[in-house]
């Protein structure tokens, strides 16, 4: 998983609530377990018309916000069915990091697990964000995970609060199973002590 320190890029609002992972990644795009390629499917029913083209109204497909990294979302983000395939959709897509007041609890793990940033903030926060993200092509943030803050294009930061756990595993670069390796000699000690101990198992 690649790491998260630093992140500087184009922030795309998105201003609704109880946005669900259906919405993020519809069922037609659930037949595979791969997590490339799932880019194309993101948002697909706001993004694509009927007959398969782009919709230009949609925020994702105007050329300011076309390469943007950071999604700045309304409240509940997330919500819905736990599918995985919703934070590969955004990752594919190229997005690393989510800001909203709240997320869904199996969807705001996922994230963790799959090298996206979910940043909760407070209701004036998100305002003065998506105020910053609505600036188009100027619509450009650093969020800082070392530092705990977010930098708007104008230079104001706001600070947000992220489990030093969690922090240390993006930090890092850690998924659950480069987690568990990093305790692998533990692993192998107990497994050597529980051996001699119980020889019969």
């Amino acid at each position: 998983m690649e790491k998260f320190v630093k992140l500087t890029g184009v922030a795309a609002p998105l201003p609704v609530v109880n946005i669900d992972t259906d919405m993020i990644i519809p069922k037609d795009y659930l037949k595979t377990i791969k997590r490339t390629g799932l880019g194309k499917g993101l948002f697909a029913e706001a993004r694509y018309k009927d007959d398969g083209s782009l919709n230009p109204d949609f925020v994702l497909n105007k050329p300011q916000y076309e390469n943007a990294k950071i999604l700045v979302a309304g409240d509940n983000f997330g919500c819905g069915s736990s599918r995985e395939h919703a934070p590969w959709a955004l990752l594919d897509f190229g997005i690393r990091c989510v800001i909203s007041t709240s997320f869904a609890d199996i969807f705001y793990n996922n994230c963790f697990k799959n090298g996206i940033l979910p940043i909760v903030v407070s209701q004036d926060d998100l305002d003065k964000l998506m105020d910053d993200a609505s600036r188009g092509s100027n619509a450009v943030l650093t969020v800082d995970l070392e530092a705990q803050e977010i930098s708007g294009p104008d230079g104001g930061k706001i600070t947000f609060d992220i489990d030093p756990a969690r922090k240390h595993i993006m930090l890092e670069g850690l998924d659950d199973i480069a987690t568990t390796l990093k305790s692998d000699s533990a692993i192998a000690s107990f497994e050597s002590k529980v051996q001699a101990e119980r020889p019969w198992l």
